[in-house]
């Protein structure tokens, strides 16, 4: 079945021809766009969080709308078994159609929703409906699309092609700062942006999402999947066969979904709220840091493919349980501009240790009749438990005037995930793709 082990790298590059780097392009733009609609939420809502929460201070108003921000999480691991099955029942290309349609949806309806002084607590009620549609949608996208790449990618470059599968994370985000960028400084004014404008993201999201199920239709279906002969046996239970498996993506993911949030979403508003820069100051510093951390993700990809994926991985287990508590609290009392872009960029070069080859591990660990449900699965779980809750936690111990138990709290998360990468196996290996050409 495809590329057997050993197969010459310039026949396996043949198999990377225009049809097949077309689909990757199409897979990978949908994903950009999907993080786009799903992490606009968390970057605008320092300008959208008093229209749905118009009491308290702006800690306690970002406080509520982190807890809605929670709720598109706490659905992620149901979309991600329904997605996950359907994507290894029927295919990955249904499954990712699917996924970015009911995100298109959600993100529509954040758009049109009135505030809390036109239709009161109805206000946020609808705000937690379409991020319920938004998490659902995540749930099944991650996965499923990681599961794409990896199996479309070629033999002995695995790790640089998933690289990319962060590449498209970040820049989705990258879209939704750029975004606020635009608007903050181009084309409205802080009154406008508060009253209105932050409504423009999520009208962007829908009709790009759109777009995203437009390209999609068009994609490949993966060789590894048209070509398998194992039962299509994916019922939740039968996870349970691969319980070893489902525990190590466990352990893999707990420290890198809380460090995720915390360097990648949360250090904006941490920025404003706690060091003091403006909302525009430190929107710029995040947006330059994560073009600079987008870059990262093939090369430590790449890296993982000559070394090994443990070695990578434990870049960020040791950092990450080392080096948290002095980035976050040296970055609290920092008012420098440029002394706040190196340390978001340590925390982010650490978290890439992680956010490069995560996926690829995973995929590497399933076989192929169960393998969307167990990358997704296991990992929406985490996510939905612990990475997003981060900002909560965060904002609540802030709140509580704790701030300083918060970066323990995520240097504690790295090291449990800093013993399942010292105990678990070398994937590169002993992978499940190896003899797949995709």
């Amino acid at each position: 079945m495809g590329i057997a082990i050993g197969e010459s790298s310039a026949k396996a590059a043949r198999r990377v021809g225009p049809s097949r780097l077309t689909s990757i392009i199409g897979g990978s733009a949908g994903n950009v766009i999907e993080w786009f609609d799903f992490l606009a939420y968390s970057v605008f809502s320092i300008y959208f969080s008093k229209a749905f929460f118009p009491g308290g201070d702006m800690t306690a108003q970002l406080l509520n709308t982190a807890a809605i921000a929670a709720v598109g999480y706490v659905v992620r691991p149901l979309g991600s078994w329904a997605i996950g099955v359907v994507a290894d029942r029927y295919g990955r290309r249904i499954a990712l159609s699917g996924a970015v349609a009911l995100m298109s949806f959600g993100s529509f309806m954040i758009a049109v929703t009135p505030t809390y002084d036109t239709i009161g607590i109805a206000a946020p009620i609808v705000l937690v409906i379409a991020r319920l549609l938004q998490g659902f949608s995540m749930g099944g996208e991650a996965g499923t699309s990681a599961t794409y790449l990896a199996e479309m990618a070629p033999p002995g470059r695995r790790g640089f092609f998933v690289g990319f599968v962060q590449v498209t994370v970040v820049g989705g985000q990258l879209l939704a700062l750029c975004l606020l960028l635009l608007l903050q400084y181009v084309l409205l004014t802080p009154v406008q942006l508060d009253a209105w404008g932050w409504r423009i993201p999520f009208f962007v999201g829908s009709a790009l999402s759109l777009y995203a199920l437009y390209l999609r239709r068009g994609i490949a279906e993966t060789e590894a999947f048209e070509t398998a002969t194992a039962p299509r046996e994916n019922r939740l239970w039968v996870l349970w066969q691969y319980r070893r498996q489902v525990l190590l993506s466990i352990g893999i993911s707990i420290g890198g979904s809380v460090a995720f949030y915390t360097f990648t979403v949360y250090l904006q508003k941490y920025m404003v709220n706690t060091s003091g820069f403006s909302r525009d100051r430190a929107t710029l510093i995040a947006t330059a840091g994560l073009m600079i951390y987008m870059v990262f993700q093939p090369i430590f990809g790449w890296l993982s493919d000559i070394v090994g994926r443990k070695p990578v991985m434990l870049i960020f287990g040791v950092g990450g349980t080392l080096l948290t508590v002095p980035v976050m609290q040296t970055l609290g009392g920092v008012h420098d501009t440029g002394t706040a872009l190196l340390l978001n960029l340590a925390g982010l070069f650490i978290l890439s240790g992680f956010s490069s080859i995560h996926w690829l591990v995973k995929s590497e660990l399933f076989p192929v009749e169960i393998r969307a449900l167990g990358v997704g699965l296991p990992f929406a779980v985490v996510s939905s438990v612990m990475g997003g809750t981060t900002e909560w936690v965060a904002l609540r111990l802030k709140d509580a005037g704790q701030e300083s138990y918060f970066f323990y709290y995520v240097s504690a998360c790295a090291a449990v995930s800093l013993v399942t990468y010292i105990i678990m196996p070398e994937t590169r290996d002993r992978s499940t793709l190896a003899g797949t050409a995709g």
